[in-house]
């Protein structure tokens, strides 16, 4: 049986079969704790699953929650990072937000991207497997371009973004 982890499960949203931890003991958390605590209170490699829904873009230092998340996943494992993309204005409006993301934001993890042999800012490595824009889109003309936009990033976050912003962006990030 798969182990999952839901980082931030929040009151409504926690992914099914999934521990729930959230720093907020009144949404009923499996686990209680303060994401921008480190280390967090698993054991290396336990999980074979790790879902963080519209969270990190609210905790202090990202590059040390993926640390964490890197060091909890099992190898080859994938962790599901949803976030809202820096054009849409949902990034903005909430004013506990400290990160925004764009399309390379996760660039820095994967060792096949340049800017992960630059800079090197962790240690850790992550693959990028899928990104996708609102991957749970409902409206058929959102979903359609939507679709569009997933399947080339790059040319939509630079010609298109700013004329028809998307909320939010997933990546899947395998652990290597």
């Amino acid at each position: 049986m798969e182990k999952i982890l839901d980082l931030g499960c929040g009151p409504f949203r926690k992914y099914p079969g999934a521990i729930g931890v959230d720093f907020n003991d009144d949404c009923k958390p499996d686990i209680v704790h303060d994401l921008n605590k480190f280390p967090y209170p698993f054991k290396d490699n336990e999980f074979d699953q790790i879902y963080i829904d519209n969270t990190l873009e609210h905790l202090d230092r990202p590059l040390l929650v993926m640390n964490e998340i890197h060091r909890i996943l099992k190898k080859d494992k994938i962790c599901k990072v949803i976030v809202p993309y820096f054009r849409s204005r949902f990034a903005f409006i909430d004013p506990t937000h400290a990160s925004f993301f764009t399309v390379s934001s996760f660039e820095y993890f994967d060792p096949n991207s340049y800017i992960f042999k630059d800079f090197k800012y962790t240690p850790c490595a992550f693959k990028l497997e899928k990104l996708i824009f609102h991957e749970y889109e409902k409206r058929i003309l959102v979903k359609l371009f939507s679709k569009f936009a997933s399947r080339h990033p790059w040319f939509y976050e630079t010609y298109l973004s700013h004329i028809f912003p998307l909320n939010d962006i997933t990546f899947y990030l395998k652990k290597v």
